[in-house]
């Protein structure tokens, strides 16, 4: 089972895995449909981007997650242009932590090597890129240390529970400055892409917690 958007890789994937003895049963562009196509298919394996339609952030990552809860057994490969930490650590986690992997598309260096990777995961065991591995070491560290001074800052005044008004009032900022300081601080937390106001709490949560 296979979930990229792009058409051209979906389409040189498709090739690559049928070359190498392997069926595809289903290939599709989007997280929904990645979802009901291992409903309907039960696949051996999926191997999946993370960014799809519509949203291009995280939803292939989700919906592997989110399978892998239905489906402990379920073998799932992702191959992606990033580390997306949260989800990632989610799908690491999930299970019984085999039958899993994650390696990033521009360190595969041979399609040998990525061949023998899903082999791996089909076969229950876990494949995790090396900079996948440090970036979450480094996650659970400090999830705080991505944030300059200035947003450790805002982030601790939220935490007081000031809004966005009283902080700028007490910064000497503009609220616009502000918004824009608690934009990047929800970014660099990698917090899930729920509503603005339920990622400020998990915002809170996760500075209370560091």
């Amino acid at each position: 089972m296979l979930a990229e958007d792009s058409v051209l890789l979906r389409e040189g994937l498709i090739g690559l895995l049928s070359r190498f003895g392997h069926e595809v049963v289903s290939a599709v562009g989007d997280a929904r449909a990645l979802v009901t196509a291992v409903e309907d298919h039960a696949p051996d394996v999926v191997v999946t981007d993370v960014r799809m339609p519509p949203g291009f952030q995280d939803e292939g990552l989700n919906a592997a997650v989110r399978l892998r809860q239905q489906r402990p057994a379920l073998p799932v490969l992702v191959l992606s242009q990033y580390v997306q930490r949260t989800y990632a650590a989610e799908l690491l986690d999930s299970g019984d932590g085999s039958g899993v992997g994650y390696l990033l598309k521009d360190r595969v260096g041979k399609v040998e090597e990525f061949v023998a990777a899903l082999h791996e995961v089909a076969d229950g065991g876990t494949v995790v890129d090396p900079e996948v591995v440090r970036q979450l070491l480094r996650r659970r560290r400090d999830p705080l240390e991505r944030l300059t001074p200035r947003e450790r800052e805002v982030l601790a005044l939220i935490a007081e529970g000031k809004s966005n008004g009283a902080v700028a009032k007490e910064l000497v900022v503009s609220e616009a400055a502000i918004g824009k300081h608690i934009g990047n601080i929800l970014t660099k937390l990698d917090l899930p892409l729920t509503d603005t106001t339920h990622r400020r709490v998990l915002a809170v949560l996760t500075y209370l917690r560091a």
